[in-house]
């Protein structure tokens, strides 16, 4: 596993747990636990979909690629709520550009 992999991981393990506590506090602190943990994995594959080894490119594409990648990963766990969690599926758009943007940040060799 190379270093940008693990780094993805790592981070969609963390934001992950940051995505949940706000989902978690938003339902009032009801939402079921299969809910919470397949949200926590949605944001999981989402760093591993952004930590495969994608060609070098420039950091604006690099973010646009974030983006479209948190979209089409985020789109999975929206459809499964019947398309009611608008918030976790933006989310997922940031999170995925949020990625992509410590992974691609200046001066960063992965």
């Amino acid at each position: 596993m190379n270093k940008r992999m693990k780094e993805a991981l790592i981070g969609g393990v963390l934001l992950g747990l940051l995505c949940v506590a706000g989902a978690y506090v938003r339902s009032g602190f009801t939402a079921s636990p299969q809910i919470i943990f397949s949200l926590w994995y949605n944001r999981v594959i989402l760093g591993l979909v952004i930590g495969a080894p994608w060609t070098a490119t420039v950091r604006k594409k690099a973010l646009l690629r974030g983006a479209l990648f948190g979209l089409l990963v985020s789109f999975a766990f929206y459809s499964s709520t019947g398309f009611q969690d608008h918030v976790s599926f933006i989310a997922g758009i940031f999170y995925g550009v949020i990625l992509e943007g410590w992974l691609s940040r200046p001066g960063k060799q992965l």
